[in-house]
């Protein structure tokens, strides 16, 4: 199958009956029938589906692994940060989250079903609450015509309802961060376009932390008959989790009026002992319009006194059931619309530990008083059309980009869907915090509170949705490019916490699980792994990674070094190199002693120590000496600008020694050895093996005096790349695979080489980008989007990888985000006009 021709993507529809195309919804997105049934069901990473030879090799990591899982569940009462026993089941139903960035998240199935919750800070519920539903009432001459739930479901309860609505006449239409679902009403002539709005908004740090969305049902009659439409939403208290059931919660009606403008609603108040919080449903007040509402629904029983309540006029009158109804007249052959929101607010936060207590950042704008939802819900009633118009400014040029395919504008924009739902906490800095780890500027460290983050918060996300570590590092090399795009304030911060960090040391030992050794949890003058779990006290206690030492990897140091050189190359943010200058100084010392002869280069320890932990290297190898010589060349840069000449010369002087070694001891005269080892393995072609080169493009470097590699074997190495890890690997059709033998069969010497990694495949795409081979890179990343939002059913929950048959790995994964990446090699393309400020993360 030829990748362009949209088959897979015409398969997403092909079971859609009407013609109808909704109001207003765009040409670019994913687009599926609400009938699809996806043919691959693919099945998480299991212990079986290790080889013989793995499993013999790891028998005792297994043995340590169950001990501690089984004192973590069953001792501490605690989720594992990673769970190997319990990985989450493909359930191939998912669509764009709803709200801001860090305040939780709630995910809305492409079915309409609101079905994944992440308002307890980073951990997540898969609970589908049936009766949280929009429901349709047509009444024409005082007679109800036809009364629909839009829900496709035949669910055991509240059979008092009218489900089942026939998914061949609906389709979703996915855009984040907005998603249209069109509904045509069989027999009726009526078109109903449910759009569904979140304040996701490049270099905005006020409205893009607001947790709300808005959902505009436009609604069209085609008839030569006017008639009374009725929307109801209904909302149960709660998310469907055990603490539903632990009493005190409680549900009141509100009005607010302001400006001229007033919205009614029901606030949902939830009063867990830990992290309470108030859902609020909202409407908005129109001329012409009614709003109706209920506040105690209870969605147990047949409950079908609420369905004749609508019924008999199509608006709300039981005192018994929570819910909010708007009905509005449409006349002949015309259009209306109404408009509700849902709001959560969650202001003060603890983690698992609970030691300590932090505000989100929407409440230095609505307070922490737990009262703000009535304000949130006006604000965002009030002012989602001018959100709106920011996001068709942000997405247009690319949207007209004739130059770019359509399944690219769906991958961009779709992909950034974990920012908001990747268990995201932005949070104001506490009064009394300090960052800088103890180290003061004086004396080579940073400021205790720096400008950035005072003003602009704490920003953490979790690796994985499964792999439960929040600012996983070497994860964040990958994805951290949407972030320095689009909010670069918040990509600094978190380079200032995890600059805090490296000055850090918690001497506390603990056992390693892969090899049985004990270490410190902290080791000073290193890049932590990640700042911690969630359901411990991240930022206070990090690395909560425990299979390796990561003190010992060789990628996190460089991956520091060389997303500093980015950053300020992009935002021109002069102070923050100054306070990184130092903290880059002393990992790169720390790197050094990696170089064990002298050559210039650093070398490998023979096992997995770097971002691919299950993948043995040893020796010089092209992915982590590509890093070290990109990182010198950087450290050069740095030194320049900063006037710091001895530096400077001292680095090129380690370049030029490393550049030679690299060179004797990797090149094999088409592309870098996976290590030089000399194994009969250390040929392997790495897909990853040039991401060194990567950052140096993407920094506006990697030419003369700042020159790694040579042009032409960085080519070379991409063509062999495209050759072997694409083209042989799948049909073409699945990305690259991470290590391939030169005969053409792919590495399976460990349990991560004969892998695809989807934020990988971005970033190899990019590097090709970068390198003018524009084509084979837009191929190799269309077989990725291809194969997980159109084949495999991933929507909204890409994983961190796959194998060519039968299986994934770490569903909803950060690295993906990368994709933002082959937008900033885009914009730098010869004659693609000049990029503005905003395109590369300037405020």
């Amino acid at each position: 199958m030829d990748l362009n021709d949209s088959t897979s993507l015409a398969e997403l529809m092909s079971r859609y009956m009407s013609t109808e195309t909704g109001f207003g919804v765009p040409k670019d997105g994913w687009r599926i029938c609400l009938a699809h049934e996806f043919k691959e069901k693919r099945k998480p990473f299991q212990a079986k589906d290790v080889s013989l030879s793995n499993m013999i090799e790891h028998v005792s990591l297994g043995v340590r692994y169950l001990r501690w899982w089984y004192r973590k569940t069953q001792v501490e009462k605690k989720a594992p940060f990673i769970d190997m026993f319990r990985a989450l089941p493909l359930r191939q139903i998912y669509g764009a989250p709803l709200g801001g960035i860090g305040g939780g998240s709630i995910t809305r199935g492409w079915r309409g079903d609101f079905c994944r919750w992440q308002l307890n800070p980073g951990m997540y519920h898969y609970k589908t609450v049936i009766a949280n539903q929009f429901t349709v009432c047509l009444r024409r001459g005082g007679q109800t015509v036809y009364q629909q739930v839009l829900s496709t479901e035949r669910p055991p309860t509240l059979q008092g309802w009218n489900w089942g609505y026939c998914g061949e006449y609906a389709f979703y239409h996915a855009l984040y961060p907005r998603a249209w679902t069109v509904y045509h009403l069989p027999g009726q002539n009526v078109t109903l376009t449910c759009r569904q709005v979140s304040p996701v908004i490049p270099h905005d740090y006020k409205d893009s932390s607001l947790p709300v969305a808005v959902f505009v049902w436009d609604i069209e009659n085609k008839n030569d008959y006017a008639l009374d439409v009725s929307i109801m939403f209904t909302m149960v208290n709660g998310s469907g989790h055990k603490d539903d059931k632990s009493g005190g919660h409680w549900n009141e009606p509100f009005h607010l009026e302001k400006d001229g403008e007033s919205v009614s609603g029901v606030l949902l108040h939830h009063q867990t002992p830990v992290n309470p919080y108030t859902l609020c449903i909202a409407a908005r007040e129109k001329s012409g319009q009614e709003i109706s509402h209920q506040t105690a629904f209870s969605p147990k029983g047949t409950c079908s006194a609420l369905w004749i309540d609508l019924m008999t006029d199509g608006r709300l009158d039981s005192p018994k059931d929570s819910t909010l109804a708007v009905s509005c007249s449409v006349p002949a052959n015309s259009h209306n619309s109404v408009e509700f929101s849902l709001a959560w607010d969650m202001p003060k936060i603890t983690f698992g530990s609970r030691e300590r207590i932090y505000e989100r950042r929407y409440t230095r704008y609505y307070g922490t008083k737990r009262d703000a939802a009535p304000s949130l819900s006006h604000y965002s009633l009030t002012h989602y059309s001018k959100w709106e118009e920011r996001i068709d400014e942000w997405q247009r040029p690319i949207l007209k980009d004739g130059s770019l395919p359509a399944w690219y504008k769906s991958a961009l924009f779709n992909e950034l869907y974990f920012v908001v739902d990747g268990g995201t906490v932005w949070v104001e800095l506490p009064e009394d915090a300090d960052i800088s780890g103890g180290l003061r500027p004086e004396d080579g460290g940073l400021p205790a509170q720096p400008e950035v983050v005072k003003e602009y918060g704490r920003f953490a996300y979790l690796e994985g949705q499964e792999y439960r570590m929040y600012n996983t590092y070497d994860v964040h090399f990958y994805a951290s490019f949407a972030l320095i795009m689009l909010w670069p304030k918040l990509a600094l911060s978190v380079q200032y916490d995890i600059a805090g960090s490296v000055v850090q040391h918690d001497p506390t030992e603990r056992l390693n699980l892969m090899n049985g050794r004990y270490s410190p949890v902290k080791t000073w003058g290193v890049v932590p792994h990640d700042i911690g779990d969630p359901d411990d006290e991240p930022w206070v206690r990090a690395n909560a990674y425990l299979i390796h030492d990561t003190a010992d990897w060789k990628d996190l140091n460089l991956k520091f070094v060389l997303q500093v050189y980015r950053d300020y190359y992009l935002t021109q943010d002069e102070q923050y190199l100054k306070d990184m200058w130092p903290i880059c100084q002393t990992v790169m010392e720390t790197e050094l002693k990696f170089d064990k002869d002298g050559d210039g280069l650093i070398e490998n320890s023979g096992y997995a120590d770097q971002t691919y932990d299950g993948w043995k290297v040893t020796g010089p190898s092209a992915y982590c000496g590509g890093l070290w010589l990109a990182s010198v060349c950087m450290v050069c840069k740095m030194a320049r600008v900063l006037n710091c000449e001895s530096v400077y010369q001292r680095y090129r002087d380690i370049l030029d020694r490393g550049r030679a070694a690299f060179d004797k001891l990797l090149w094999n005269g088409k592309y870098y050895n996976y290590d030089s080892s000399g194994q009969s393995l250390s040929n392997s072609v790495m897909s990853d093996q040039c991401a060194g080169q990567w950052f140096l493009r993407a920094s506006g470097l990697g030419d003369d005096d700042y020159q790694a590699f040579p042009k032409e074997k960085i080519c070379s190495a991409l063509k062999s790349v495209f050759d072997l890890n694409v083209m042989s690997f799948a049909g073409g059709q699945m990305g690259a695979v991470n290590g391939m033998r030169p005969e053409g069969v792919p590495d399976r010497s460990s349990v991560q080489s004969d892998e695809v990694w989807v934020g990988v495949v971005y970033g190899l795409a990019a590097t090709m980008i970068h390198e003018g081979m524009t084509e084979e890179g837009m191929r190799t990343a269309e077989g990725c989007y291809r194969a997980v939002w159109e084949r495999m059913g991933m929507a909204f929950q890409t994983p961190e990888a796959y194998c060519e048959k039968g299986i994934y790995r770490s569903l909803a994964y950060m690295r993906p985000l990368s994709i933002w990446a082959m937008q900033l090699a885009l914009n730098n393309r010869p004659n693609h006009g000049k990029t503005t400020d905003k395109d590369v993360g300037q405020d």
